[in-house]
């Protein structure tokens, strides 16, 4: 389920940035973080770092860090040793939680690769996993108290998000609601995170901090329901993705959820379908080609584009200048990119 927050841009970076100076001290203050990062999970056992680097080495946007660095910007410390450290600590978060969620998932492959849990087995997916985990939190010390609480508060809410995944939602309760929470925990936090420590550590007002905070998690829950919509609607031409994965593998989204509210008598087929295995390739694609008729699509892409244009009106409180217009263009590409 979880999508990747943003793709290479004509900048080399995860992010819309067409300011040629703000993309080239970010680039070169990437190049530090990635030397940082497999300085940090160097251990003294050698297998260990083995499994640790597994991922790293098959590459990732950073996305995470970089937002640590462009939100870095909008103060004046922005090239302070702490927003690199910060920057570490949300990716090394970012890297063991995907570990832990190749095993709940039972991937085989991870960014074009073996997953751990293939290569090795279970339990040394898990436990190089809860390894980051504890690299990152040892980096956070190094940042003061008050990161120690946000690293926490924000390790509590992934989690939270990765357990919900896992459970249906209580009875009486909104299924839509619950996923919702799901993707503001999984998604969300580590991404309001990356733009607080940022702010915070590149000398922002708190204003500002405040207000990136939030842009940032709208922003990233928006882009993970605008994959949601891309796996119902896209072809894989456009894509590059199998459509309907999710719906396949029983994974509920946006437009899923929506069309499952439908009272509806014409809906009869298409809610029955829902409810039922879709590995058959014959009911999958009947299915798929209900819900990309279903005005559920059209509903999913108003939401997701009215959350872009939630986020966006947040950075008012940023002066104008490359980090705004990087970070409204980014809204931009989550609202366009559902069409």
């Amino acid at each position: 389920m979880t999508a990747s927050p943003a793709s290479p841009t004509s900048s080399g970076l995860a992010l819309p940035i067409d300011d040629e100076e703000l993309a080239a001290r970010l680039n070169a203050r990437l190049d530090v973080v990635e030397k940082a990062l497999y300085a940090h999970i160097q251990s003294e056992a050698d297998f260990v770092t083995e499994a640790a680097r597994h991922l790293m080495e098959a590459g990732g946007k950073r996305f995470r860090p970089l937002l640590v660095l462009l939100a870095a910007e909008a103060g004046d410390r922005a090239d302070s040793d702490d927003v690199i450290t910060a920057a570490c600590v949300v990716e090394l978060t970012h890297l063991a939680s995907l570990y832990h969620d190749d095993v709940m998932d039972e991937a085989d492959m991870r960014r074009g690769t073996e997953s751990a849990h293939s290569r090795w087995d279970n339990l040394v997916a898990i436990l190089t996993g809860d390894w980051l985990f504890s690299r990152s939190s040892e980096l956070t010390a190094d940042l003061g108290a008050d990161a120690v609480r946000i690293q926490a508060q924000t390790f509590t809410r992934l989690v939270e998000g990765q357990i919900l995944e896992t459970v249906k939602p209580a009875e009486g309760a909104d299924p839509l609601e619950h996923y919702l929470r799901v993707v503001a925990g999984k998604t969300g936090s580590l991404i309001a995170t990356s733009a607080l420590y940022g702010a915070r550590f590149g000398g922002a007002s708190r204003e500002v901090e405040e207000a990136l905070a939030a842009y940032a998690e709208i922003v990233g829950i928006a882009f993970q329901l605008s994959d949601d919509i891309l796996d119902i609607g896209s072809d894989s031409d456009e894509s590059g993705k199998t459509p309907g994965t999710d719906l396949r593998e029983g994974v509920p989204t946006l437009p899923v959820l929506m069309a499952q509210r439908s009272t509806d008598p014409a809906d009869a087929r298409l809610l029955e379908l829902l409810g039922s295995d879709l590995t058959d390739d014959a009911r999958h694609a009947e299915t798929l080609a209900l819900l990309r008729k279903h005005p559920a699509m059209a509903e999913a892409r108003a939401y997701v584009i009215a959350r872009a244009a939630e986020a966006k009106a947040l950075l008012a409180a940023l002066p104008e200048g490359g980090v705004r217009q990087a970070l409204e263009a980014f809204a931009d590409v989550v609202a366009t990119r559902t069409a």
